[in-house]
Formats: C-alpha cells, sequence, structure tokens
C-alpha cells in the first residue's frame, strides 16, 4: 500500500520558482509531479539553470505537459543537447490527470507551476498548482491584507 504523501514536498534543492504565481492565482491544490527530461536538461537543472516565469501546464493526449518552460542549453552538450522550450511531460497517477481535466474543463481552474526542484533522492519534480486567476481588485485585497499581518506582527513584538 503506498504511503501518503506529505503536506509539504520533500524539496533538497530548488531550481526555479514562480514567486509571481502565488499574487497572480489563488492556489487551490497543489501536486507534486515527476517530469520527463533527457540527459542534458537534468545536467542543466543541476546547474541551477532553468526559469519556469511564463510557463503553464495543459492536459491533453492522455496526459499533463509544461508548456513553454525554459531549460536553456547544456554547455557541454555538442549534438546531444536540447530544445530549450520543448513541451515536457508531467508524470502524475491517472486518478490525478483525471481530476485535473475535470477541474480545467468545467470550473475554469488553470494549471500553474510553481517551482521545480530536486527531491531527497535526487529526482527532478515540479510543484504544480490547480488555480484561479485573481482580478485586480483580488490583487489589491491581497496586499492590503499582507500589509497588515506585517504590521499587526511588527506591533506584537514591539508591545510584547
Amino acid at each position: 500500500m503506498p504511503r501518503p504523501k506529505p503536506a509539504t514536498f520533500d524539496k533538497k534543492k530548488i531550481v526555479a520558482e514562480n514567486r509571481r504565481a502565488r499574487f497572480d492565482y489563488s492556489i487551490d491544490t497543489t501536486y507534486e509531479a515527476g517530469i520527463v527530461l533527457t540527459g542534458t536538461e537534468v545536467k542543466s537543472l543541476r546547474f541551477g539553470e532553468g526559469s519556469i516565469a511564463e510557463s503553464y501546464a495543459e492536459v491533453s493526449e492522455g496526459g499533463v505537459w509544461l508548456i513553454n518552460s525554459n531549460v536553456p542549453e547544456f554547455s557541454h552538450g555538442n549534438r546531444f543537447n536540447h530544445e530549450p522550450k520543448r513541451p515536457r511531460k508531467l508524470l502524475l497517477h491517472e486518478r490525478e490527470v483525471r481530476k485535473l481535466h475535470g477541474a480545467v474543463a468545467r470550473e475554469g481552474m488553470t494549471l500553474v507551476p510553481l517551482m521545480i526542484y530536486f527531491n531527497s533522492q535526487g529526482r527532478a519534480k515540479v510543484e504544480l498548482a490547480l488555480a484561479k486567476g485573481r482580478k485586480a481588485h483580488d490583487k489589491r485585497d491581497a496586499i492590503k491584507e499582507r500589509d497588515w499581518k506585517r504590521e499587526a506582527g511588527r506591533l506584537m513584538r514591539e508591545r510584547g
């Protein structure tokens, strides 16, 4: 019987992070997905190169694909190098793929990659979020709430 996944995934080395996603989207559920990479892509990621700032994920052809993520070519890759912005397949359980497909199709949700990292076994993983886009007024509310929490923490520290 498979063990349940932890609430926060075991991240050893974070390679790329999409920090803007938490501001632009209200995050509903997060998933840990494996990613299908070639050898030079893994080497490039291990050197800390890579970007998911403008990338997204889509459900198609019976799987989930990471689109528009940039993993630059490996400097010593010669003719075996990879294409930097190719679509990469994400590895999820069939049940999770069906759930994501239903949420994207029916509820208008978006699949947003939050980060690429290496776990404790050295495998490259993608933290994928099922999210809904925020409107401008929602973003302003989030900024107000964040500032208020910061100010409240400051007041509590001063007053003891």
